[in-house]
C-alpha cells in the first residue's frame, strides 16, 4: 500500500501506475441490493428470469453506477489513509466513461495512475487518478475515468518536485 499522503516526494509518482486493486465479485446478490437502495427497479439488472429472456446479454448486468461507486473500495486497496486524516471527500470527474457492461458474476478491478496532485491549502491535498476498470478475461474495461478525491489531514504538509518544496502541480 503507498502512502501518498505521507511522502513528501508524491510528485515523483505523478504518471505512474500507483496501484491495482484486489479483484471484486459482482454477484447477482450485490446487483439487486445497488437497486434497491438506489430505488431502480430495472429488470434488466434484478430480475435474471426477466433478462435472460430480454437483456441483450441474455442475462443480468450490473449497474454502471455500482461500477462507479466501487471505485472507493479499489483505491482504499491501493492507498493508504493518512494518519492524521480528517475526511476524504470525493469531488467528482473530469471525464467517465462505461465502455463495456459488467456481467453478473464478473470479477473486476481498478488500475490507478497518479495524474495531478496538488496541496490546496497546507492541509488539504487534491489528487486526480486516471482509473481503468478491467473485467477479468476481457479486453475492453468496464470504465475509464479522471477521478478528483480532496484529503484533509490535520498536520500541514508540503509536496516535493526535482526543484525543491512545491504547491504541487495544477489539478
Amino acid at each position: 500500500m503507498i502512502k501518498l499522503f505521507e511522502d513528501s516526494n508524491a510528485l515523483a509518482l505523478l504518471g505512474q501506475k500507483i496501484g491495482v486493486s484486489r479483484w471484486i465479485p459482482v454477484p447477482q446478490q450485490r446487483i439487486t441490493e445497488f437497486g434497491r437502495v438506489t430505488e431502480d427497479p430495472d429488470r434488466m439488472h434484478i430480475d435474471p428470469a426477466w433478462a435472460s429472456l430480454h437483456s441483450p446479454f441474455g442475462k443480468t448486468f450490473a449497474f454502471g453506477f455500482l461500477t462507479v461507486s466501487l471505485l472507493t473500495r479499489m483505491v482504499n486497496d491501493i492507498v493508504a489513509r493518512p494518519s492524521d486524516e480528517l475526511s476524504t471527500l470525493n469531488y467528482g470527474f473530469d471525464r467517465l466513461r462505461m465502455l463495456a457492461p459488467v456481467l453478473v458474476d464478473d470479477r473486476i478491478r481498478g488500475h490507478f495512475v497518479l495524474k495531478a496532485m496538488s496541496l490546496r491549502s497546507p492541509t488539504q491535498y487534491r489528487a486526480v487518478y486516471d482509473v481503468t476498470v478491467e473485467i477479468e478475461g476481457r479486453a475492453k474495461p468496464a470504465l475509464v475515468a479522471d477521478w478528483i478525491s480532496v484529503t484533509n489531514v490535520a498536520q500541514p504538509r508540503t509536496l516535493m518536485s526535482a526543484g525543491g518544496p512545491s504547491a504541487g502541480v495544477p489539478a
